[in-house]
Formats: structure tokens, sequence, C-alpha cells
């Protein structure tokens, strides 16, 4: 423990030294993690990096990276880290302290015998606390801690046994010895994390604040949906009661969104579908509270032998979802870009045995570039859907992490969610999830015609809930419900029963506060201006029946007419933000028929940012174009419209258009620049650089071409 205080001691000498002091706060729309010192091959050119983990060298990176423009964000693990110091003692290591499973093998963080999934006990606490200090003297603006999990088939380590008897008062019982103690086990890791997080950030807060600054802190997770089919829990929306948590980064990627899933009875990935899933479930939890939200999406995966072509395919899949959520504007855009840039991966997927490897392709880097360049520009108040009908919602609660270990674990697909939230992504719906747990705050059924809820997979913490729902479907909502009542967590010790008193459901509540009964199923009710429809029916069979999705999407269909809605299908989503296109056609959806795009659009996932007068998508295709009419008709008359390169500084004078790019060395940077004519003279500083360019009357654009560097490069362009 005292290692760290004199650390954290001697970096705040060390600041106060070397000119390491808290600058204002910078911007914070784009960021990156990188455990390591600034390199120009990884030279992303966003707004803030996020130096991972404290050590002997953080004091050096963060100058680093600083020194090089970058706001500075600091992150570690809350559940994992190199944390020897605390877990090697002299007698050995801290077992009692590690998750346990029954067996009494540990849960150790990948292949390490040293980093293991801790039990967050009061001395771990005071521990991490100890380890933030240096991030929080050396003036970093936002403290991360990621990931804060403990494992459903975790439970049986002596220092959980303390916690089970210090929280619930009563011994502690094993998990797996029946569905209540399952559920009693996940609730208390639930809350475990959440005071950790608390105590920290808590920490963190006071810290900053006796020093004069203030730092954000925040939390990077998965989503729910990919921690409850992980079989993980975490405190997810229940962070968004503490004051002090400012919010999180969306960890959706390849690795999770590819996690198979079962629709109408065929088991197999969805990537693009996923992970619009997951990114809706992340945007649920912030939606009402107004906190920060960063969406990651990864270009490759923690997997690292797939191929290229797999990784970029997949990347796409991701990050074209992100993007059909307008009202978030802040990307991770990768993390640990040192392993992007400078990695290799097998020419060929899953191929562990050959050393036939590549770095990453120049195409490939180019585009990354593109992409990234135009998050930054994502905050757009024109936005126009063309998707299949808004306003349909979907209810999700943490206890989606509660029921998934044994003896009686929900679907292992995790079919009770994507039984009735597939087939209305499918369908080209823009489902989206309505949080149990932030019910409570104001407006957080703003805008949900019809909500889709089941209690299969997932129970209500709180009656308040319901209170809620009450007065939502009487003021005029639709409620449909699709549940049959077996799932077994149903009897649990909990308040709908009375702490296990008596056998009620917890839909059993719901349904006397709105009048109705279990019995009145499979047709609307009329509840005051409301409808409620109970399908008795588990969404784990809906999604088991090659017919389910279809039965489901009849009972959508019938619930909206109640309303005077006509339920509108697609098999495709298409979002504008200002110039920015961006759409996926789906398989498995209403028609193979595909989507054709007309106009005048740079295709920024083309590396050579081609300017293309038609964009056809077929199913199992997406696409992210900048429109150059709808430029045209509402922007000034000069911009960089695509660039494989951060572009800043963007300035008219007179008739001379100048602008400032910057971006990692290796990889091509192309800018295609919309004006109003040819320009006359191209000048660029430092004038060594070596650039090409190409004029392209027909589309009004300017293609300039130069390799990247990690400093910046100026270019003026005389229009006459």
């Amino acid at each position: 423990m005292m290692t760290f205080v004199r650390c954290s001691l001697a970096l705040l000498l060390f600041a106060l030294l070397f000119g390491l002091a808290a600058e204002a706060e910078g911007p914070d729309r784009t960021c990156f993690q990188e455990a390591g010192h600034w390199q120009p091959a990884i030279d992303l050119g966003a707004d803030m990096a996020i130096v991972y983990g404290v050590n002997d060298s953080f004091a050096d990176r963060v100058r680093q990276w600083r020194e090089k423009g970058y706001s500075i964000g600091m992150m570690t693990g809350i559940a994992w880290g190199g944390y020897d110091d605390y877990y090697r003692t002299a007698d050995g290591f801290k077992k009692d302290e590690v998750q346990t499973r029954k067996s009494g093998k540990l849960y150790m963080h990948g292949d390490s015998t040293t980093v293991g999934y801790n039990v967050p006990t009061d001395a771990y606490i005071d521990y991490i606390k100890q380890v933030v200090n240096p991030a929080v003297d050396l003036g970093a603006q936002a403290i991360f801690l990621e990931e804060p999990e403990y494992w459903a088939e975790a439970g049986w380590s002596e220092a959980f046994k303390e916690e089970w008897l210090r929280f619930y008062g009563e011994p502690w019982q094993e998990p797996d010895s029946s569905p209540d103690a399952q559920y009693r086990a996940s609730k208390l890791k639930y809350e475990l994390y959440f005071k950790a997080l608390r105590e920290v950030f808590r920490h963190i807060k006071e810290r900053a604040a006796a020093q004069g600054r203030e730092v954000e802190c925040h939390v990077p997770t998965h989503s729910l949906n990919s921690y409850a089919q992980w079989r993980i829990v975490s405190p997810m929306s229940h962070l968004m009661d503490l004051e002090e948590m400012d919010g999180y980064i969306a960890q959706v990627w390849t690795g999770t969104a590819r996690t198979p899933n079962l629709y109408r009875g065929v088991q197999k990935e969805r990537t693009f579908e996923s992970g619009f899933l997951e990114y809706s479930q992340m945007v649920a939890m912030v939606r009402p509270t107004g906190r920060k939200l960063w969406f990651l999406a990864d270009p490759i995966e923690d997997n690292p032998n797939y191929s290229w072509r797999n990784y970029k395919e997949n990347y796409e899949c991701t990050v074209i979802s992100s993007l059909l959520w307008p009202e978030n504007y802040r990307y991770e855009i990768m993390p640990w870009p040192t392993r992007i840039f400078k990695g290799s991966y097998p020419k060929v997927d899953l191929d562990t045995k050959s050393d036939d490897r590549e770095g990453i392709p120049a195409d490939y880097a180019a585009e990354l570039m593109a992409v990234t360049n135009a998050l930054n520009h994502m905050d757009q108040d024109k936005v126009q859907y063309d998707t299949g009908t808004q306003g349909i919602g979907v209810l999700v609660s943490d206890t989606l992490m509660f029921q998934r270990a044994a003896p009686r674990g929900s679907d292992a697909l995790l079919s009770n969610l994507y039984g009735i939230a597939m087939p209305l992504v499918k369908h080209g719906i823009p489902a989206r999830f309505v949080q149990m747990e932030t019910l409570t705050q104001p407006g957080a059924l703003d805008g949900i015609h019809l909500l889709l809820m089941t209690y299969d997979g997932q129970k209500p913490l709180k009656p308040d809930y319901h209170e809620v729902l009450d007065q939502w479907v009487r003021g005029g909502g639709a409620l449909l419900f699709v549940d049959d009542g077996s799932d077994p967590y149903n009897r649990v010790r909990e308040w709908w029963n009375d702490e296990g008193k008596n056998d009620a459901l917890p839909q059993d509540d719901l349904f006397r506060r709105l009048g109705i009964s279990s019995e009145q199923a499979d047709t609307p009710v009329a509840v005051d201006g409301g409808r409620v429809y109970v399908m008795n029916i588990s969404p784990t069979r809906l999604a088991k029946q090659t017919e389910g999705a279809e039965r489901l999407m009849q009972a959508v269909a019938l619930m909206l007419q109640q309303k005077g809605i006509t339920l509108q299908t697609r098999n495709y989503m298409k979002l504008r933000r200002g110039p920015f296109l961006i759409a996926s056609v789906m398989d498995e959806s209403i028609s193979e028929q595909p989507l054709s795009l007309q106009g005048s659009f740079i295709d920024l996932l083309d590396a050579a940012l081609p300017v293309v007068k038609e964009k056809t998508l077929e199913p199992g295709q997406r696409c992210l174009l900048f429109d150059l009419d709808w430029a045209a008709a509402h922007h000034a008359t000069a911009e960089v419209a695509a660039a494989s390169c951060r572009v800043r500084e963007e300035s008219m004078n007179g008739s001379t258009f100048s602008f400032v790019t910057r971006g990692p060395e290796n990889v091509r940077a192309r800018m295609r620049i919309r004006l109003p004519k040819a320009p006359e003279t191209i000048t660029v500083a430092p004038d060594d650089t070596e650039f090409l360019s190409a004029w392209d009357s027909s589309s009004g654009t300017l293609m300039l071409e130069c390799d990247n560097q990690a400093k910046d490069i100026r270019f003026s362009l005389q229009l006459q």
C-alpha cells in the first residue's frame, strides 16, 4: 500500500517540476486507449489519449501524449489488473480474495497466473484508491475504471462468503443449490461492484477538489446483453444512481457482437443486428440521465486468429450499427492502436499453426482513418430516418445477469431477450431498449408508443417500476407482455412474493395495478387510454420456432393498430446525419431486395474515397457515405468532405482555403475536398511534403494524397 502513496507523492512533485499540471479541459468526442508510449505509427489525432495503467512509466507516458496535443484520460481495471503488489504476500498469494468456482479453481484474467478477478473487499477498494491517485495528481481530466466483472459461476471464495453474511445477515449458501441462492449470489455481486465504484469515485472527486480541480469518472463496460450472455454480473445501470458517475464507454465490438444467437430456430452470428441491440442498451442507461457515453468499435478483436478480411467485415458491421444511434456522438475510435497498426494476423481465419501472417493492409488502415475522421463530425442536428416504425421499445433489466448459472440458468443464447428484440431489428425497426432501472427518471418512456416486455430471464428489482408502467399505459401507452410464467426464478425470495411467503409471480403485481388478469391472454385489453396484450408464450420458444418472429410481429402490428398506427417494415435501416448517409441491408428479413441509393456520394468504406453516383447494397451489406449534394445545399462552399487522416482548422480566408492534417505514419492520407472551382495553386508546409492532386470536375472535388505524418501538415489552396 505504501508503495503507491510514495509513488503518488513523487509523481506530484515530478508534475510540478516538469510542467505536467492539469490543463483546461479539452475536447473529448473521440478517444482511444493505449498502454504504451506515444509513437508516430499510432498518432491517431483523436481528442483524448486514455493512458492505460499506472506504473513507473505513467508520468512519462502522460507527458508524451500531452505534448502531442492530446487531452489526457487514465484507464485501469477495477476487477483485475497488474496489481501483484496487492495480491502477492509473504506467504504467497491472496487466493481468498480471487473469484472462485465450486471446484476451487480461481478465475484468472486470460492466461495470467498472477492477475485474478477480485472480490472487491474493503482492503482492495482502499488499494485501488491509491492506484488512481497518480492520475488525479498528474491532471487527468477523466478516469476510466473498466469492466467491473463478477463471474456468475463464481461465489465460493472465503471473501465472498464473508460479504454474503455481511450483506444478507444469514450464512452463505452455495450459489448452485437453488435458483434463489443463485439469484441472491448475483445480486450480491452486483452490489459489491456498485459499492467499490462508489467509494473509489468519491475518493477521486474529493482528491481532485482538494487540488481545486474536477475530474470526470467513467466506466468502460460491455453491454448488459453481452454480460448476460457471457455469464458475468456487473452493476450496469445501477451506476446511474451515483452522483459521482459521469458516464460509460460502450465496449461493443466484434468479439461481443458476433456471439451467436437464435432467430427463427437458426443459431448463427448476427454481428450487425446484435451490435445494434448492444448499442441500444447502452443508450438506454444514459438517455434519461444526460450522462456521457462513448461508443467503441474495434478494428480487430481480442481473438488474434482471424484474418484482416474477417476483422474488416465485422468492424464495419459494428461501426455502422453504432452510427444508427444519432443521439450519441462520442466514440472510442479504437482500443490498443499498437496491436492494430503494428500487429500481424493470419492470412486464413483461425489458422493458429502457420506462420503465414501479415500486418494491416494499406487500404484497411486508410479506411479506418477515414471513418475515424468522420466520427468527429457526427454531432448533426439534421437527422432523417428511413426505417420501419419508430417508437417501439423493449424493456430490459440488469437482472438479466442474475439468472445465468446453475442450477437453472436461463437460455444460454439469451433467447429470452433476443426472442422479442431480434424480430424487430430484422424487420427494419430501430428497437429502442428501455432500461427498467431508469423508469423512475423523468421522460424515461418519452417517444415510446409500444413497449415489449417479459419477466422470462429477468425480474423487477423494485415495485416502483410497475407504478410507472401502470401510469404510462393508462395515459395511452401500449404494452405487449410476452411470458408464460414458467421461469423458475419467479419463486426467488423477493418483494413481489413477500420474500417467498406466497406463490405470486412478478407480473401479478403489474397486472393487479392494471386491473387485468393473466387469463386475459392473446387479445388486446383496454386499460383507460392504453392497451395491454399478454402473449402466453416465452420469448425463448418464439426464438426457437421458425414462425416465432411472425407471431410476434403480428401482435406488434395489432397493438400499433389499436393506437391508429400502421406497422411499417423494411429489410434495411437507413439514416441521414447531416451529410452522412448510413445504411445496412439485412438478410433473414422481409425480402432479398437490394437497396439502391442515387446521388453524388463519397464512399467512406472504400480506401480510395471514390465519388459514386449510385450505391447498391445487397442483403448483408452496409455503407457510410458523404452526400456531396446535401453538403452543397447546406454547408459552406469549401470543406474537406472526407479524409484518411484527422483534419482540423478548416478556414476560408478570402479566396484561400486552408486546413491542417495529421495521422499515423505509414498510412496513406487521401483527402477529397469539395470546392467551388479547381484551385490555381496548392502550397503545403512543411514545404518538402510530397503530394499528388487531381481535380474531378463532375463532382466538384479535389483529391489530395500524401503520406500521413505524426505532426501537423498545413495545406493552402488558392482558388483564384
